[in-house]
């Protein structure tokens, strides 16, 4: 092969990488004139899961970001944000970066949720008020905003050994799944009805 032709090709392959990350498609099946933000904190994936899928319930429209990755979400316009729990508290990471971005970001919040166990029962006013009232919104500074307690599951290999044996200590230590995807939709449909 030439050197010219293999420097040809050399530069398309990599105009072609470029072009790729710079090109990424992402999935809107619905058109919306607003850009919004599925934030979420989670510890094994039951909050990603549900924030994917209230992403989904809301026609796609929304991208979902792991509070991990620290997103920086001043341009979108309404974010969504939730959390699992555990402890009684909700993530850690999800607490730092609404305190670090409460000044831009109480006008935003349009939607927010909790994932839980709560030892595999219906959750009810209680678990509102202790994760959703007492911590996400009073951290957020908002009010009326919708909500929702989703029940959780839990997958004792996706556990950090700590974690695990606290579980297997309260005799908890069961593999479940309590998260419906239903659930989620609804509540994806739900938030698109209330900020129209």
């Amino acid at each position: 092969m030439e050197r010219r032709t293999l420097l040809k090709l050399g530069l398309a392959g990599i105009s072609v990488a470029l072009a790729n990350k710079a090109w990424a498609l992402k999935l809107y099946p619905k058109p919306s004139e607003r850009k919004w933000a599925v934030l979420y904190g989670t510890w094994c994936g039951s909050s990603r899961d549900a924030g994917i899928w209230i992403s989904e319930g809301m026609g796609g429209i929304a991208d979902v970001f792991d509070v991990r990755e620290n997103p920086g979400l001043k341009g979108f316009d309404y974010i969504v944000i939730g959390s699992s729990v555990r402890g009684f508290k909700i993530h850690p990471l999800i607490e730092k970066y609404i305190e670090e971005n409460k000044g831009w970001l109480k006008e935003k919040v349009r939607g927010l949720w909790v994932v839980c166990g709560n030892m595999q029962k219906p959750p009810g006013p209680q678990q509102k008020e202790t994760y959703i009232d007492n911590q996400l919104a009073k951290l957020c500074g908002v009010g009326h905003v919708p909500s929702k307690i989703f029940l959780g599951r839990m997958t004792k290999d996706l556990l950090e050994k700590e974690a695990l044996e606290i579980m297997e200590r309260m005799g908890l230590a069961q593999d479940y799944d309590n998260l419906k995807r239903a659930d989620c939709l609804a509540f994806g449909k739900e938030i698109l009805a209330c900020t129209k």
